[in-house]
């Protein structure tokens, strides 16, 4: 078992990403750290399409990880809008015993200076958290007058923080990398889900992200020392975040400083989507219109 693996799940609609996420690991995975690619195994075949074959990275089925939980109905995934089946396969790549600890990312990310183990493991070997109160994200979104953004995140950060039991500040992590471990994943298992005959699949929900399910339950259970650090990457929510940044001098040269990578989110972001798409063409007009009056809104 290794200490710590990079891994992405991912699908067909974000295969380009995938290759440019990969690219940029060649490029600047300085210690060599193994990388793990699942997929819906019926979409290897266009996945060896774009990425190729070779040793640059590993692949396992989306199958294989659900398989991994004997209490997971096998086919659950297929019961799950996309986003719901993605969290829960991202939170269970640790059942496949490949290695004590995971740097989980999402197809959108792209790295943009070299990264070292150490980057993601503290000098005693656990895992780094990546742990914040979001406050410069939120009171942006107070100025932009996006106060909505605010209270669905401290909406979910109060209800995953009652399943717990704790009070206090709502603690998050909400942008990939995240660094996992699987003794948290264990800890969250045998403590709550195992006793109530639940796996992940009960618990994940759109209130319940597997983000916050993790942080909640390493301050619960303690399973692993909290080693805290700030985000590893600057992350563009919002098309109206992008824009207003970028009119403040915010370029990609400027942000090796602070951030091992980028993030332009796929869901305004489209324009590296694989395939054909499925919206109409009336629907797409509408999008590209309310996109360029959130960029002419960012100049005021």
């Amino acid at each position: 078992m290794k200490d710590i693996v990079l891994y992405c799940k991912s699908y067909r609609r974000d295969f380009l990403r995938l290759k440019r996420l990969l690219d940029s690991i060649k490029k600047f995975n300085q210690d060599q750290i193994p990388f793990y690619i699942s997929t819906p195994e019926d979409q290897y075949p266009e996945l060896i399409t774009i990425l190729g074959e070779g040793n640059d990275y590993h692949w396992v089925s989306d199958e294989a990880i659900v398989a991994s939980n004997p209490r997971a109905p096998l086919g659950i995934e297929k019961t799950r809008s996309g986003g719901l089946a993605q969290q829960a396969i991202k939170s269970e790549f640790w059942r496949l015993g490949l290695a004590e600890n995971y740097v989980c990312l999402d197809s959108d990310c792209v790295f943009i200076k070299p990264f070292h183990r150490s980057d993601f493991l503290a000098a005693d070997g656990n895992p780094y958290t990546v742990i914040y109160q979001n406050k410069e994200f939120f009171q942006l979104s107070i100025n932009r007058n996006h106060a909505k953004v605010v209270r669905n995140l401290e909406l979910e950060g109060d209800t995953v923080k009652a399943l717990f039991g704790r009070n206090g500040p709502n603690y998050y992590c909400p942008c990939p990398p995240f660094i996992w471990s699987a003794k948290v994943w264990r800890s969250l298992d045998e403590h709550l889900l195992a006793p109530q005959n639940m796996t992940f699949w009960d618990i994940s929900s759109d209130d319940h992200p597997e983000t916050l399910l993790y942080l909640e339950a390493l301050l619960k259970y303690q399973a692993i020392p909290l080693r805290p650090i700030e985000q590893l990457f600057r992350i563009y929510y919002y098309d109206w975040q992008f824009y207003v940044l970028r009119r403040l001098g915010e370029a990609p040269a400027k942000l090796t400083k602070n951030y091992l990578g980028v993030i332009y989110q796929s869901n305004w972001d489209p324009g590296m989507d694989f395939g054909a798409t499925q919206k109409s063409m009336l629907s797409r007009a509408l999008k590209s219109v309310k996109r360029f009056g959130r960029y002419l809104e960012s100049y005021f």
